[in-house]
C-alpha cells in the first residue's frame, strides 16, 4: 500500500512541476521573441528620426536586455521562486549603478538631447565650456571641436548643455 501512495505522490509531483516547467519554458521563449520584436520596433521607430546609429543600436539594446529581465522574474515566478527581494535587488543594484554612473549618464542624456534638439551641428562654429572652434563630431558622451591651431578639444555634453552656447552656423 505504501509504494502505490508513493507512486501516486509522484506522479502527482511530476505533473505539478512538469507542468511549472513547461509553462516557464513557454513563457521564457515568448517572451525572449516579445523583446526581440518590442526592440526591433524602438530600433525602426528611432531610425525614422535619423538619429545616431550608435544611440540607436544602445538603446535598442537597453530596451532589449530590460525586457529580459522581466521575462526572467516571471519565469522564476511560475517555477515557484518569490521574486518580491530578487525585484528589490534589482532596483537597487539599478540604483547603485546609477549613482556610480552618474557622470556618464549625465553626458549621455546630454549627448542625446544634442541629437534631437541639434543646437549646433558638425561644422558649425561654437563657444561652449570656455573652448572655441569647429565642430569636427558629436559623440554619445562628448563632442570634438577643432581649436586654435587645429587643436583637438573634447568637451563632455553635459558641459556644453549646463551653460551658455554660442553657435555660429556653417556657411
Amino acid at each position: 500500500m505504501d509504494n502505490i501512495a508513493l507512486v501516486d505522490k509522484a506522479r502527482l509531483l511530476v505533473v505539478d512541476y512538469g507542468m511549472k516547467i513547461i509553462f516557464a519554458i513557454v513563457i521564457f521563449v515568448f517572451g525572449r521573441w516579445l523583446a526581440l520584436i518590442v526592440a526591433n520596433l524602438v530600433e525602426k521607430s528611432l531610425r525614422k528620426t535619423k538619429l545616431n546609429r550608435t544611440l540607436v543600436s544602445f538603446l535598442k539594446n537597453i530596451t532589449y536586455f530590460t525586457l529580459l529581465i522581466f521575462v526572467f522574474i516571471a519565469v522564476l515566478n511560475k517555477l515557484g521562486v518569490e521574486t518580491t527581494s530578487f525585484v528589490a535587488l534589482v532596483g537597487a543594484a539599478g540604483l547603485a549603478i546609477g549613482l556610480a554612473f552618474q557622470g556618464s549618464l549625465a553626458n549621455f542624456a546630454a549627448g542625446v538631447m544634442i541629437v534631437i534638439l541639434h543646437p549646433f551641428e558638425v561644422g558649425d562654429f561654437i563657444e561652449a565650456d570656455g573652448a572655441s572652434g569647429e565642430v569636427k563630431e558629436i559623440q554619445i558622451f562628448s563632442t570634438i571641436i577643432a581649436g586654435d591651431n587645429n587643436k583637438k578639444i573634447i568637451i563632455p555634453n553635459a558641459k556644453i548643455t549646463g551653460d551658455k552656447i554660442t553657435v555660429t552656423a556653417k556657411k
